[in-house]
Protein backbone atom coordinates (compact mmCIF):
# COMPACT_ATOMS: atom_id res chain seq x y z
CA UNK A 1 0.00 0.00 0.00
CA UNK A 2 0.89 3.63 -0.37
CA UNK A 3 3.71 5.17 2.08
CA UNK A 4 0.36 7.80 3.61
CA UNK A 5 -1.51 4.40 4.35
CA UNK A 6 -3.26 5.07 7.57
CA UNK A 7 -3.35 9.01 7.77
CA UNK A 8 -6.94 9.74 7.81
CA UNK A 9 -7.08 13.15 6.00
CA UNK A 10 -10.56 15.64 6.41
CA UNK A 11 -10.61 17.60 3.26
CA UNK A 12 -13.44 20.39 3.00
CA UNK A 13 -14.80 20.97 -0.79
CA UNK A 14 -13.15 23.81 -2.79
CA UNK A 15 -11.65 23.97 -6.14
CA UNK A 16 -7.86 24.34 -7.49
CA UNK A 17 -5.06 23.23 -5.21
CA UNK A 18 -7.26 22.20 -2.05
CA UNK A 19 -8.67 18.71 -4.24
CA UNK A 20 -5.45 18.62 -5.82
CA UNK A 21 -3.39 18.28 -2.81
CA UNK A 22 -6.11 15.76 -1.19
CA UNK A 23 -5.56 13.60 -4.54
CA UNK A 24 -2.20 13.60 -4.10
CA UNK A 25 -2.46 12.50 -0.18
CA UNK A 26 -5.10 9.82 -1.50
CA UNK A 27 -2.72 8.45 -4.18
CA UNK A 28 -0.10 7.88 -1.61
CA UNK A 29 -2.33 5.87 0.24
CA UNK A 30 -4.20 8.63 2.68
CA UNK A 31 -7.81 8.24 4.02
CA UNK A 32 -9.29 11.03 2.48
CA UNK A 33 -12.74 11.70 3.63
CA UNK A 34 -14.34 14.62 1.03
CA UNK A 35 -16.65 16.64 3.16
CA UNK A 36 -19.10 18.72 0.61
CA UNK A 37 -21.96 21.53 0.33
CA UNK A 38 -25.25 19.54 0.62
CA UNK A 39 -26.15 21.09 -2.59
CA UNK A 40 -23.03 20.45 -4.40
CA UNK A 41 -22.63 23.71 -5.87
CA UNK A 42 -19.41 25.28 -6.47
CA UNK A 43 -20.70 27.18 -9.83
CA UNK A 44 -17.67 24.53 -11.36
CA UNK A 45 -17.80 20.90 -11.55
CA UNK A 46 -17.29 19.15 -8.20
CA UNK A 47 -14.38 17.61 -7.46
CA UNK A 48 -16.14 14.23 -6.38
CA UNK A 49 -16.95 13.77 -9.99
CA UNK A 50 -13.73 15.17 -11.47
CA UNK A 51 -10.62 12.87 -11.87
CA UNK A 52 -8.92 15.19 -8.50
CA UNK A 53 -11.94 13.74 -6.29
CA UNK A 54 -10.70 10.39 -6.90
CA UNK A 55 -9.66 8.41 -3.53
CA UNK A 56 -12.07 9.38 -1.79
CA UNK A 57 -15.27 8.88 0.43
CA UNK A 58 -17.56 11.46 0.72
CA UNK A 59 -19.83 13.31 3.03
CA UNK A 60 -22.53 16.12 1.95
CA UNK A 61 -23.04 18.47 5.31
CA UNK A 62 -24.44 21.79 6.23
CA UNK A 63 -21.60 23.69 7.63
CA UNK A 64 -23.98 26.30 8.68
CA UNK A 65 -26.00 23.82 10.68
CA UNK A 66 -24.74 23.45 14.34
CA UNK A 67 -25.61 19.60 13.89
CA UNK A 68 -23.63 20.06 10.98
CA UNK A 69 -20.47 21.28 12.29
CA UNK A 70 -20.42 18.81 15.12
CA UNK A 71 -20.13 15.90 12.81
CA UNK A 72 -17.36 17.61 11.06
CA UNK A 73 -15.92 18.29 14.19
CA UNK A 74 -16.66 14.51 14.94
CA UNK A 75 -14.58 13.62 11.89
CA UNK A 76 -11.66 16.29 12.94
CA UNK A 77 -11.35 14.01 16.38
CA UNK A 78 -10.48 11.00 14.35
CA UNK A 79 -8.34 12.68 11.94
CA UNK A 80 -4.71 13.49 11.40
CA UNK A 81 -4.83 16.44 8.69
CA UNK A 82 -7.91 18.32 7.73
CA UNK A 83 -7.52 21.22 4.40
CA UNK A 84 -9.57 23.79 3.95
CA UNK A 85 -9.60 26.97 1.46
CA UNK A 86 -12.12 28.87 2.52
CA UNK A 87 -11.09 33.16 2.49
CA UNK A 88 -9.73 34.15 5.51
CA UNK A 89 -12.36 34.28 8.36
CA UNK A 90 -15.26 31.93 6.68
CA UNK A 91 -13.64 28.76 8.90
CA UNK A 92 -14.19 30.56 12.10
CA UNK A 93 -17.55 32.34 11.31
CA UNK A 94 -18.47 28.55 10.47
CA UNK A 95 -17.14 27.27 14.14
CA UNK A 96 -14.33 24.82 12.93
CA UNK A 97 -11.58 27.38 11.91
CA UNK A 98 -8.22 26.10 14.09
CA UNK A 99 -9.16 27.10 17.70
CA UNK A 100 -12.11 25.08 17.77
CA UNK A 101 -10.56 22.30 15.72
CA UNK A 102 -7.40 22.07 17.39
CA UNK A 103 -9.29 21.98 20.88
CA UNK A 104 -10.97 18.68 19.75
CA UNK A 105 -7.42 17.51 18.39
CA UNK A 106 -4.49 19.03 19.50
CA UNK A 107 -2.79 16.45 17.09
CA UNK A 108 -4.43 17.69 14.26
CA UNK A 109 -2.77 19.08 11.29
CA UNK A 110 -4.55 21.84 9.87
CA UNK A 111 -3.55 22.57 6.21
CA UNK A 112 -5.05 26.44 5.05
CA UNK A 113 -4.85 26.95 1.59
CA UNK A 114 -5.77 30.77 0.02
CA UNK A 115 -4.72 32.46 -2.89
CA UNK A 116 -3.74 36.46 -1.31
CA UNK A 117 -2.92 34.83 1.83
CA UNK A 118 -4.68 35.56 5.35
CA UNK A 119 -3.29 39.56 5.49
CA UNK A 120 -2.41 42.61 3.46
CA UNK A 121 -4.81 44.44 1.14
CA UNK A 122 -5.83 42.04 -1.29
CA UNK A 123 -6.49 39.42 1.58
CA UNK A 124 -10.49 39.24 0.75
CA UNK A 125 -10.51 39.88 -2.64
CA UNK A 126 -11.62 36.99 -5.01
CA UNK A 127 -8.28 35.66 -7.42
CA UNK A 128 -7.14 32.93 -9.41
CA UNK A 129 -4.33 31.67 -10.29
CA UNK A 130 -3.61 33.92 -13.03
CA UNK A 131 -3.95 36.80 -10.53
CA UNK A 132 -1.75 35.34 -8.18
CA UNK A 133 1.03 35.14 -10.30
CA UNK A 134 0.67 38.20 -11.90
CA UNK A 135 1.75 39.63 -8.22
CA UNK A 136 4.64 37.82 -7.99
CA UNK A 137 6.38 38.46 -10.91
CA UNK A 138 5.68 34.96 -12.87
CA UNK A 139 3.84 36.05 -15.42
CA UNK A 140 5.65 38.84 -16.91
CA UNK A 141 8.29 36.46 -17.28
CA UNK A 142 6.85 33.78 -19.05
CA UNK A 143 5.44 34.56 -23.01
CA UNK A 144 7.06 35.81 -26.16
CA UNK A 145 9.39 39.05 -26.43
CA UNK A 146 7.12 40.98 -28.70
CA UNK A 147 3.57 39.41 -27.33
CA UNK A 148 1.78 39.64 -23.84
CA UNK A 149 2.22 37.50 -21.07
CA UNK A 150 1.36 33.72 -21.55
CA UNK A 151 -0.60 32.10 -18.71
CA UNK A 152 1.16 28.86 -18.41
CA UNK A 153 -2.14 26.58 -17.54
CA UNK A 154 -2.97 26.55 -13.84
CA UNK A 155 0.15 24.82 -13.11
CA UNK A 156 2.16 27.48 -11.50
CA UNK A 157 -0.16 29.21 -8.83
CA UNK A 158 -2.99 26.67 -8.22
CA UNK A 159 -1.12 23.62 -8.24
CA UNK A 160 2.78 24.25 -7.82
CA UNK A 161 2.69 27.12 -5.62
CA UNK A 162 -0.08 25.70 -4.17
CA UNK A 163 -1.02 22.05 -3.87
CA UNK A 164 2.46 20.76 -3.76
CA UNK A 165 3.35 23.59 -1.27
CA UNK A 166 0.45 23.11 1.04
CA UNK A 167 1.46 19.11 0.96
CA UNK A 168 5.23 19.67 1.80
CA UNK A 169 3.46 21.40 4.89
CA UNK A 170 1.35 19.00 5.53
CA UNK A 171 3.75 15.97 5.74
CA UNK A 172 6.73 18.55 7.49
CA UNK A 173 4.57 19.61 10.26
CA UNK A 174 3.34 15.69 10.55
CA UNK A 175 7.09 15.17 11.17
CA UNK A 176 7.43 17.70 13.82
CA UNK A 177 4.35 16.37 15.36
CA UNK A 178 6.32 13.05 15.80
CA UNK A 179 8.49 14.57 18.21
CA UNK A 180 6.33 17.17 19.69
CA UNK A 181 3.37 15.41 20.15
CA UNK A 182 1.45 18.54 18.67
CA UNK A 183 -0.45 19.72 15.65
CA UNK A 184 -0.15 23.37 14.38
CA UNK A 185 -1.41 25.06 11.70
CA UNK A 186 0.08 24.95 8.51
CA UNK A 187 -0.89 28.44 6.15
CA UNK A 188 -0.03 27.78 2.81
CA UNK A 189 -0.95 30.44 0.27
CA UNK A 190 -0.59 30.54 -3.95
CA UNK A 191 0.97 33.94 -3.89
CA UNK A 192 3.76 32.23 -1.66
CA UNK A 193 4.53 29.60 -3.02
CA UNK A 194 4.33 31.13 -6.60
CA UNK A 195 6.75 33.85 -5.18
CA UNK A 196 8.98 30.96 -3.88
CA UNK A 197 9.13 28.99 -7.46
CA UNK A 198 10.20 32.03 -8.58
CA UNK A 199 13.78 32.48 -6.25
CA UNK A 200 16.55 31.47 -8.84
CA UNK A 201 14.93 34.43 -11.03
CA UNK A 202 14.99 37.37 -8.80
CA UNK A 203 18.44 35.63 -8.02
CA UNK A 204 19.55 35.85 -11.24
CA UNK A 205 17.88 39.22 -11.10
CA UNK A 206 19.40 40.56 -8.75
CA UNK A 207 22.94 39.52 -9.79
CA UNK A 208 22.38 41.55 -12.80
CA UNK A 209 21.90 38.22 -15.31
CA UNK A 210 18.88 37.99 -16.41
CA UNK A 211 16.80 40.80 -18.04
CA UNK A 212 13.27 42.06 -16.34
CA UNK A 213 11.84 41.40 -20.27
CA UNK A 214 10.23 38.27 -21.11
CA UNK A 215 11.89 36.50 -24.41
CA UNK A 216 15.51 37.77 -24.17
CA UNK A 217 16.89 35.30 -21.78
CA UNK A 218 18.48 31.81 -21.23
CA UNK A 219 15.06 29.79 -20.14
CA UNK A 220 12.13 31.98 -20.94
CA UNK A 221 12.49 31.24 -25.00
CA UNK A 222 14.92 33.57 -25.66
CA UNK A 223 17.88 31.35 -26.09
CA UNK A 224 17.88 30.12 -29.65
CA UNK A 225 19.16 26.80 -27.70
CA UNK A 226 15.87 26.78 -25.67
CA UNK A 227 12.94 27.29 -26.99
CA UNK A 228 10.50 25.61 -29.54
CA UNK A 229 10.20 25.05 -33.50
CA UNK A 230 8.17 24.67 -36.08
CA UNK A 231 8.77 21.56 -38.28
CA UNK A 232 7.42 21.04 -41.75
CA UNK A 233 4.49 19.25 -40.38
CA UNK A 234 3.05 22.23 -38.87
CA UNK A 235 4.50 20.41 -35.30
CA UNK A 236 7.10 21.58 -32.83
CA UNK A 237 10.06 20.19 -31.27
CA UNK A 238 11.29 21.43 -27.86
CA UNK A 239 15.39 22.10 -27.81
CA UNK A 240 17.09 22.38 -24.61
CA UNK A 241 20.78 22.55 -25.61
CA UNK A 242 21.95 24.48 -22.66
CA UNK A 243 25.51 22.85 -22.07
CA UNK A 244 28.09 23.22 -24.54
CA UNK A 245 28.22 19.49 -24.96
CA UNK A 246 24.84 19.26 -25.71
CA UNK A 247 24.76 22.31 -27.82
CA UNK A 248 27.50 20.53 -29.92
CA UNK A 249 25.19 17.56 -30.60
CA UNK A 250 22.47 19.79 -31.65
CA UNK A 251 24.84 21.89 -33.99
CA UNK A 252 25.78 18.07 -35.31
CA UNK A 253 22.35 16.80 -35.34
CA UNK A 254 20.93 19.49 -37.68
CA UNK A 255 23.93 19.25 -39.80
CA UNK A 256 25.10 22.74 -39.10
CA UNK A 257 28.79 21.35 -37.00
CA UNK A 258 30.87 23.07 -39.27
CA UNK A 259 29.01 26.06 -40.48
CA UNK A 260 30.44 29.79 -39.06
CA UNK A 261 27.81 30.63 -36.66
CA UNK A 262 27.63 33.06 -34.02
CA UNK A 263 28.79 31.85 -30.37
CA UNK A 264 26.45 30.13 -28.73
CA UNK A 265 26.19 32.24 -25.68
CA UNK A 266 26.53 35.68 -27.74
CA UNK A 267 23.31 37.09 -27.25
CA UNK A 268 23.49 39.65 -29.94
CA UNK A 269 23.88 36.61 -32.14
CA UNK A 270 20.42 34.49 -30.90
CA UNK A 271 18.68 36.64 -33.93
CA UNK A 272 21.06 34.66 -36.49
CA UNK A 273 21.09 31.44 -34.57
CA UNK A 274 17.16 31.66 -34.05
CA UNK A 275 16.87 31.79 -37.81
CA UNK A 276 19.17 29.82 -38.95
CA UNK A 277 17.97 26.64 -36.89
CA UNK A 278 14.14 27.69 -37.65
CA UNK A 279 15.24 27.36 -41.37
CA UNK A 280 16.66 23.95 -40.63
CA UNK A 281 13.98 22.38 -38.47
CA UNK A 282 11.19 23.32 -41.09
CA UNK A 283 12.75 20.81 -43.42
CA UNK A 284 11.54 17.77 -41.38
CA UNK A 285 8.28 16.55 -39.73
CA UNK A 286 8.55 16.16 -35.82
CA UNK A 287 8.78 12.80 -36.50
CA UNK A 288 11.64 12.61 -38.43
CA UNK A 289 13.41 15.02 -35.92
CA UNK A 290 12.75 12.78 -33.07
CA UNK A 291 14.34 10.15 -35.26
CA UNK A 292 17.18 12.19 -35.94
CA UNK A 293 18.08 12.86 -32.38
CA UNK A 294 17.13 9.36 -30.55
CA UNK A 295 20.00 8.25 -28.46
CA UNK A 296 21.48 11.32 -28.32
CA UNK A 297 22.39 14.44 -26.17
CA UNK A 298 21.00 16.87 -28.07
CA UNK A 299 17.95 17.98 -25.39
CA UNK A 300 15.50 18.09 -28.34
CA UNK A 301 12.48 16.07 -27.48
CA UNK A 302 8.68 16.41 -29.86
CA UNK A 303 5.91 18.77 -28.48
CA UNK A 304 3.29 16.14 -27.48
CA UNK A 305 -0.55 17.17 -27.34
CA UNK A 306 -2.68 15.61 -24.99
CA UNK A 307 -4.03 13.11 -26.81
CA UNK A 308 -0.54 11.68 -27.95
CA UNK A 309 1.41 11.98 -24.80
CA UNK A 310 0.12 8.74 -23.15
CA UNK A 311 1.34 6.67 -26.28
CA UNK A 312 4.37 7.91 -26.73
CA UNK A 313 6.83 4.65 -26.37
CA UNK A 314 9.06 6.11 -23.22
CA UNK A 315 5.82 6.99 -21.56
CA UNK A 316 4.49 3.95 -22.32
CA UNK A 317 7.99 2.09 -20.72
CA UNK A 318 7.69 3.82 -18.09
CA UNK A 319 4.01 3.91 -16.90
CA UNK A 320 3.65 7.26 -17.10
CA UNK A 321 -0.01 7.22 -17.68
CA UNK A 322 -2.80 4.76 -16.64
CA UNK A 323 -6.10 3.63 -17.58
CA UNK A 324 -9.00 4.41 -15.23
CA UNK A 325 -12.48 3.59 -16.33
CA UNK A 326 -11.63 4.22 -19.62
CA UNK A 327 -9.60 7.32 -19.25
CA UNK A 328 -5.99 8.23 -19.93
CA UNK A 329 -4.49 9.67 -16.56
CA UNK A 330 -1.29 10.65 -15.16
CA UNK A 331 0.09 7.88 -12.54
CA UNK A 332 0.46 8.60 -8.91
CA UNK A 333 3.50 10.24 -8.37
CA UNK A 334 6.70 9.95 -7.17
CA UNK A 335 7.40 6.26 -6.96
CA UNK A 336 9.03 4.43 -3.71
CA UNK A 337 11.15 1.14 -3.53
CA UNK A 338 8.40 -0.56 -1.20
CA UNK A 339 5.42 1.33 -0.36
CA UNK A 340 3.97 1.30 -3.56
CA UNK A 341 0.66 3.29 -4.17
CA UNK A 342 -2.07 1.17 -5.55
CA UNK A 343 -4.68 2.71 -7.64
CA UNK A 344 -7.31 4.81 -5.85
CA UNK A 345 -11.10 4.65 -6.33
CA UNK A 346 -12.42 6.87 -8.86
CA UNK A 347 -14.91 9.28 -8.13
CA UNK A 348 -18.96 8.07 -8.87
CA UNK A 349 -20.93 11.06 -7.61
CA UNK A 350 -21.62 8.76 -4.71
CA UNK A 351 -22.27 10.16 -1.40
CA UNK A 352 -20.62 7.57 1.49
CA UNK A 353 -23.16 9.21 4.00
CA UNK A 354 -24.10 5.84 6.03
CA UNK A 355 -20.25 4.21 6.31
CA UNK A 356 -19.27 7.51 7.29
CA UNK A 357 -21.83 8.56 10.07
CA UNK A 358 -21.91 5.02 11.32
CA UNK A 359 -17.91 5.29 11.85
CA UNK A 360 -18.83 8.27 14.28
CA UNK A 361 -21.76 6.52 15.77
CA UNK A 362 -24.90 7.63 14.36
CA UNK A 363 -27.34 4.46 13.61
CA UNK A 364 -29.87 4.19 10.88
CA UNK A 365 -32.93 5.88 12.69
CA UNK A 366 -30.58 9.08 13.60
CA UNK A 367 -28.58 9.25 10.01
CA UNK A 368 -32.02 9.20 8.15
CA UNK A 369 -33.26 11.83 10.44
CA UNK A 370 -30.44 14.26 9.77
CA UNK A 371 -30.99 13.57 5.91
CA UNK A 372 -34.51 14.41 6.16
CA UNK A 373 -33.80 17.60 7.71
CA UNK A 374 -31.11 18.60 5.13
CA UNK A 375 -27.74 18.29 7.54
CA UNK A 376 -26.63 15.82 5.41
CA UNK A 377 -27.19 15.07 1.80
Amino acid sequence: MGPLRGLEVVELAGIGPVPFCGMLLADLGADVVHVGRVDGGHGLPDPVVTVTGRGRRNLRVDLKDPEGVEILLGLVERADVLLEGYRPGVAERLGIGPDECLARNPRLVYGRMTGWGREGPYAQMAGHDIDYIALTGALHAIGPADGPPIPPLNLVGDYGGGALYLAVGILAALYERDRSGEGQVVDAAMIDGAASLMTVFYHLRALGIWQDRRGENLLDGGAPFYTTYRTADDRYVAVGALEPQFYAELLDGLGLAGEELPAQLDPQGWPILRARFAEVFATKTRDEWEEVFAGTDACVAPVLSLDEAPDHPHNVARGVFVDRDGRRVPAAAPRFSRSHPVPTREPTGTTDTDEILGMLGFDAARIAELRDRGVVA
